[in-house]
């Protein structure tokens, strides 16, 4: 009999799969242990051991779940949240004061123990996956993880804990259609967003002479040795995927050699590639145009208007990515976290979150709050800067920029393998 911090393994494999899709969630690892009985549906089910119908093993399992979810009916009055750094709302006169949660402990009597612990998800990713495998708490109930190679490995290493369907009524209504049932996470069963972004191209118009509007512009002699790169696995090939005009989701081998070769030939025009290391040589002129996050640009250009910076998402389309709330197995305080994740698609919240981070609210109605305040605001300073923040399309993006959005590709172990030896060469060496 499973303890109510285990809920039973075997129950939940097949539960916790969403079904097959453009991401294909279950190519990125941890495939053996999940048996190759997948079915097109929302879960994929497992046999019984006694024989019947995967039909019925399938119903026991979501019984399961809600009996685990039963179980853990009421919160506990703690919630351990790890998150990356700057990436909440903080007190401008103290930094250690989070407001969303002090308002949201005041609201339902839990606190919050809040900590600053992912700085890269590799290597998050390595110091946890040793506890999951080991049955043992990371002493995290809600963790914000990327979506892609290590998000994929929690979900097909059964490292989260599937949602609480019922529990999530603000995000059914408030949620934007962008991370509603997102393709890497179908049912949103395990995952729910706190904040996305694009990557695209940030350019200095003083420098380039002209509108950037394609990712060829990137290719532009005229801009050699003012050229930034992200020098990484993830943004850059699915980046360059786009130039070529493929869409990284459903992309193939002899696609990544296409857009490797790609990048090799604009190697010589790069200035450097970087990390998150690309915005100060930006602002201060050593870049021209350069691979750029969305939400890094739009707080460079709020901290210093006079940079004059431009975002654009380009026309042949750009990376979106999507940080996720999710729940690790074997949390101490999982009811807390599940009401916590529902409690930030509160407009009001989403809001205040936004307000400071800056990248793209999950939340549309965001920006009728942020157009409230433009219009009671009681100076032109408050006015225009709640105006900025109503009508950016880093925060808000328009709906032909989304069109022009893809996700990253998901892959195999072989086929990350192979991956990681077309592309990496081209910034390592």
């Amino acid at each position: 009999m499973s303890t109510s911090q285990d809920p039973p393994i075997d129950l939940l494999r097949g539960l916790t799969q969403p079904r097959v899709s453009r991401r294909r969630m279950l190519q990125a690892g941890g495939l053996t242990a999940l048996g190759a009985g997948l079915a097109a549906c929302s879960i994929a089910p497992a046999r019984k051991a006694g024989g019947g119908s995967g039909g019925d093993s399938m119903w026991g399992q979501q019984r399961a779940i809600a009996a685990f979810w039963a179980e853990h009916a009421k919160p506990l009055g703690t919630l351990n949240f790890t998150n990356w750094p700057l990436y909440i709302d903080v007190d401008p006169d103290n930094p250690n004061v989070r407001p969303s949660l002090d308002e949201f402990t005041k609201k339902t009597g839990i606190k919050v123990n809040y900590r600053e612990d992912i700085n890269e998800v590799d290597t998050f990713y390595a110091k946890i996956a040793p506890l999951l495998k080991a049955g043992q708490s990371i002493g995290a109930d809600l963790i914000v993880i990327t979506n892609g190679v290590y998000l994929t490995k929690l979900i097909a290493n059964d490292y989260l804990l599937p949602l609480d369907q019922s529990a999530m009524p603000t995000f059914y209504a408030q949620a934007s259609d962008l991370v509603k049932d997102p393709s890497f996470d179908r049912g949103n069963v395990f995952t729910m967003a706190w904040q996305s972004g694009i990557t695209g191209i940030a350019y200095n118009p003083k420098l380039t002479g002209r509108e950037i509007t394609s990712w060829q512009d990137m290719q532009d002699p005229k801009f050699k040795g003012k050229v930034g790169m992200f020098g990484e696995n993830e943004d850059m090939p699915n980046s360059a995927l786009c130039a070529i005009g493929v869409n990284p989701e459903t992309s193939t081998e002899a696609d990544w050699q296409k857009a490797a070769e790609w990048l090799k030939k604009q190697r010589p025009l790069v200035r450097k590639y970087y990390q998150q290391d690309y915005i100060q040589p930006l602002t201060q002129g050593d870049l021209a145009i350069t691979m750029a996050w969305s939400g890094d640009i739009f707080q460079a250009m709020a901290s210093n208007p006079k940079l004059n910076l431009k975002f654009v998402v380009p026309k042949e389309g750009a990376p979106i990515w999507t940080d996720n709330m999710c729940i690790p197995r074997y949390a101490d305080h999982p009811r807390d976290a599940m009401i916590y994740m529902d409690y930030v698609y509160q407009p009001e919240v989403a809001a205040t979150l936004a307000d400071y981070i800056n990248y793209i609210t999950p939340v549309p109605a965001a920006q009728q709050i942020f157009e409230q305040e433009a219009k009671d605001a009681d100076n032109d300073d408050d006015r225009e800067y709640y105006q900025n923040l109503a009508t950016s399309p880093l925060i808000f993006p328009a709906e032909e920029d989304f069109a022009r959005l893809h996700h990253y590709r998901v892959l195999t172990e072989d086929e990350l393998i192979t991956w990681n030896n077309i592309f990496e060469p081209i910034y390592q060496s």
